[in-house]
């Protein structure tokens, strides 16, 4: 369990998130897949990158008992940075990264997903971003990559979830499938990307970033901040404590 991941002779590397129960991160758990993708994309050998996940879903974002049961911030930052860095390797690895999603995808997933290249997702999938219900904000970025910018902005202050059927609807979930056949499904199509030339695959990776309309970096950034007040404030820890409490929060702040 943990974070792992393989290479095959066809350069088609897997890397998988099996973090019981609910694939939601530790602080090191975010930078370790950071580090994994990176040195993959840094590893001629590849020629894409499935990231994947076992268990009940695809990622339930960051650990939350974790940051309630720190004291002080650093679990916070911990968390922020390491799921800057993990969703900065995903968008800049050399290589076509491909989200494989079952279940559910919410909060730090949407990070992953939406600077992927390729999504596909089980036809149970859903999609989401409870930031606002945990005291936080961030993957607004992301999100707005994946729909409109009117719906991205009614999920956010509803978090609301949308299916995979709706997403692939708007054309940003590649392919809906059962979750039996996710897995083929998404070799599928990494077959198809890896016979092609490496060379030129990398450098359409590189040409396609280099032509995004906004930096998803800065962005998702400059979001994170707000993250930081809301947490100074002392609302963010009412929210995170009713959370992991099971509770009903106070929402008259």
């Amino acid at each position: 369990m943990g974070i792992s991941h393989s290479v095959g002779s066809d350069g088609i590397a897997e890397v998988v998130m099996d973090c019981p129960p609910v694939n939601a991160l530790t602080v090191a758990q975010w930078f370790e897949v950071a580090d994994t993708i990176t040195a993959l994309g840094r590893d001629k050998n590849v020629r894409v990158v499935i990231l994947r996940a076992e268990g009940k879903g695809f990622n339930a974002g960051v650990d939350i008992k974790e940051m309630q049961n720190t004291t002080g911030f650093d679990a916070l930052i911990g968390a922020n940075k390491g799921c800057f860095a993990a969703f900065a390797a995903v968008y800049e690895c050399p290589v076509p990264v491909i989200s494989v999603v079952n279940g559910f995808c919410v909060g730090g997933g949407i990070g992953l997903v939406g600077n992927s290249d390729i999504i596909v997702a089980s036809d149970d999938a859903f999609f989401g971003l409870p930031e606002v219900d945990r005291g936080a904000l961030g993957a607004a970025t992301h999100l707005a990559r994946l729909v409109p910018q009117h719906k991205m902005r009614a999920m956010v202050y509803t978090a609301q979830n949308i299916t995979a059927q709706e997403l692939h609807e708007f054309g940003s979930v590649h392919s809906v499938v059962p979750r039996a056949e996710l897995r083929n499904e998404a070799m599928r199509i990494a077959k198809s990307i890896a016979e092609k030339s490496p060379t030129v695959m990398r450098a359409a990776k590189e040409s396609l970033n280099g032509i995004d309309l906004w930096d998803v970096k800065k962005s998702y950034r400059f979001e994170q901040g707000f993250t930081f007040e809301l947490n100074l404030s002392g609302v963010s820890d009412e929210l995170r404590d009713a959370f992991v409490d099971k509770r009903d929060a106070d929402t008259t702040k």
